[in-house]
């Protein structure tokens, strides 16, 4: 008698690779790839239907220590990457990953247009405030003032980027900010954004214990699920004029048309080569 044979569920387990990440002990990483292994397993979301795609960085590993297809890009371009990845294959669930070095600084350009275009994708950045990877320079969300750095012993003189108000500014249709010492509240900010349709963006602060050890006091000021849905854009704007950078939850969400380029038929090998034929 045939049978009919009931796969299990996929674990969050089922979605990390034989690869040991090479993080620091302690960094806040470590909760950002489990979030999203969570959430890939909270959504069932089928590994050979996935793709997650970086830019260079410590976060920028993400892809390696998944099991789903993964791009680790060059620095800055995961978004580009991420997004003529959707276009050309729109089935795919398409999350890019990195930091905010990788992101606000190399990346700031594809940032900002990401979030304008709004293709149906989900950004999460790791927020250390630092270059970890290149030994501890100031990043673009780093205090003005922080004297940490070598290549700027009085600090930087210059306000940091603030990555949800860009966000916003910039058209993002989802907007939400987690913390890495929050991993299960992470988990549901990333699954929710991965539901939403269109461009996602997920802040999560994620300390640097090596170049930045004062954010080890992040877990005591972090106010988690403080930020509650259901803002206007004119709230949200609003609540950001006043945000200290360390209430979490989802600051914004809206529907609007996602882009979706219609494709032309597919092409095989031999009409890409005649099409390059002198």
């Amino acid at each position: 008698m045939d049978q009919v044979l009931q796969q299990k569920p996929l674990t969050f387990k089922d979605y990390k690779s034989d690869y040991k990440p090479v993080w620091c002990p302690g960094c806040g990483d470590f909760s950002v790839l489990a979030a999203i292994t969570k959430a890939l397993a909270e959504l069932q979301i089928p590994r050979e239907d996935c793709a997650v795609v970086s830019g260079i960085g410590c976060s920028s590993r993400i892809p390696a220590y998944t099991s789903v297809y993964g791009i680790h890009a060059i620095h800055g371009r995961a978004l580009a990457a991420a997004t003529g990845l959707k276009v050309a294959r729109p089935e795919l669930t398409v999350i890019a990953t990195g930091g905010d070095g990788d992101g606000f600084s190399i990346g700031g350009n594809h940032f900002l247009h990401a979030c304008r275009r709004n293709v149906d994708m989900t950004y999460v950045v790791m927020d250390n405030e630092v270059y970890g990877m290149t030994k501890g320079q100031a990043s673009p969300t780093t205090a003005s003032d922080w004297e940490g750095s070598k290549l700027t012993p009085h600090g930087t003189g210059v306000s940091p980027f603030n990555p949800l108000s860009i966000a916003l500014s910039a058209g993002a249709s989802f907007v939400a900010r987690g913390f890495a010492g929050d991993p299960n509240g992470s988990a549901k900010l990333i699954a929710q954004a991965m539901q939403h349709k269109g461009f996602s963006f997920v802040q999560i602060l994620s300390p640097c214990v090596t170049f930045r050890p004062e954010q080890t006091e992040w877990k005591k000021i972090v106010r988690k699920g403080e930020i509650e849905g259901g803002h206007s854009l004119a709230q949200a704007m609003s609540f950001l004029a006043t945000d200290d950078g360390f209430a979490t939850g989802i600051l914004y969400e809206t529907q609007r048309p996602v882009y979706a380029p219609e494709m032309s038929e597919k092409q095989g090998l031999a009409d890409i080569e005649a099409s390059f034929e002198l």
